[in-house]
C-alpha cells in the first residue's frame, strides 16, 4: 500500500506553473507541490514576493524553480512564460490558476473599467494560460487546476465582478474538461471558502462581524488556512486523480452545505 501511494502522489520530474504563487493560497499550492517532488514555474506580478518566495522554496525543498514576472491577462506575457518553462524542463506537466483578485465594491459604486479589470484577472488569465499549455499537454496529457471560490454558488453584494468571475471560472473548468478529457488532460477547479489570506482581510476590515460570523455558520468552527487548499490542489494534480475531470471541490469547512 506504501508504495501504491507514493507512486501516486510522487511528483518527481514533473514541473508545475503555479499562477499568483508570491503569497496566500497560490504560495501554499507550489510549495505543497515542490515538498512532492515537482520543479515550480513560478508566474507572479508582484516582484518581490516572486523573488523572496522563489528563494524560499529553493532553500526549503530543493527544486528547480524559474521566476516569471507576468501579467497573467496578457497572451505575449503567457507565452512568453511558457517558452521559458519549457526550456528549463522540457515540459509542462501541471497549471494551477490560482491568481485573483477582488475589488470590494457594490455593483452600483464600481466602474465599468474595475468591473473588467476584476474579470480579466481572475476569468481572462484562466482562459489565456490554459490555451498556452493546450499544444503542450495534448502530446502527453497534463493536469489543470483552476482556483474558483464559493462565491461561484453565492450572491456577493461587496464583491459582483469577483463572484462573477469565479463563477465563470467553474464553467470554463467544465467545459475545458470536456473538450480536452480526449486528450488525457484532466481539468478541476478548487473552491474555497473564507480563507485567512491578504485578499479576505479586506473583507474583514470592511464587513462588521465578518469575522465572527463566518466562524459561527461554519462547521467546522473556524476560518481556513492556505494549506487546507494546497492539498486539494495535490490530490487533484497527482495520478490518484487521473478519472476525475469538470469538477469543482469546495473546501470550505462545510460552509456551503449548511
Amino acid at each position: 500500500m506504501g508504495g501504491l501511494i507514493q507512486k501516486l502522489f510522487d511528483f518527481t520530474n514533473k514541473t508545475a506553473v503555479v499562477t499568483g504563487s508570491g503569497g496566500g493560497i497560490g504560495r501554499a499550492i507550489a510549495e505543497a507541490l515542490a515538498d512532492a517532488g515537482a520543479d515550480i514555474v513560478m508566474a507572479e506580478l508582484d516582484a518581490d514576493k516572486l523573488k523572496n518566495t522563489a528563494a524560499a522554496i529553493r532553500r526549503e525543498y530543493g527544486v528547480n524553480v524559474v521566476e516569471a514576472n507576468v501579467d497573467v491577462q496578457e497572451p505575449k506575457q503567457v507565452e512568453t512564460m511558457v517558452a521559458r518553462s519549457l526550456d528549463a524542463s522540457g515540459y509542462i506537466d501541471i497549471l494551477v490558476n490560482n491568481a485573483g483578485m477582488g475589488i470590494h465594491k457594490r455593483p452600483q459604486d464600481m466602474t465599468i473599467e474595475e468591473w473588467d479589470y476584476n474579470i480579466n484577472v481572475n476569468l481572462r488569465s484562466v482562459f489565456v494560460c490554459s490555451k498556452a499549455v493546450f499544444e503542450i499537454m495534448k502530446k502527453q496529457g497534463g493536469k489543470i487546476v483552476n482556483i474558483g471560490s464559493m462565491y461561484a454558488r453565492f450572491g456577493a453584494a461587496a464583491v459582483p465582478a469577483y463572484s462573477a468571475s469565479k463563477g465563470g471560472v467553474v464553467q470554463l473548468t467544465k467545459s475545458l474538461a470536456i473538450a480536452w478529457a480526449p486528450y488525457n488532460i484532466q481539468v478541476n477547479a478548487v473552491s474555497p471558502g473564507f480563507i485567512n489570506t491578504d485578499l479576505s482581510a479586506a473583507g474583514k476590515r470592511d464587513v462588521p462581524n465578518m469575522e465572527k460570523n463566518v466562524v459561527a455558520r461554519t462547521p467546522a468552527g473556524r476560518w481556513g488556512e492556505p494549506e487546507d487548499c494546497a492539498g486539494a490542489a495535490l490530490f487533484l494534480a497527482s495520478r490518484a486523480a487521473d478519472f476525475i475531470t469538470g469538477v469543482s471541490l469546495p473546501v470550505d469547512g462545510g460552509y456551503s452545505v449548511m
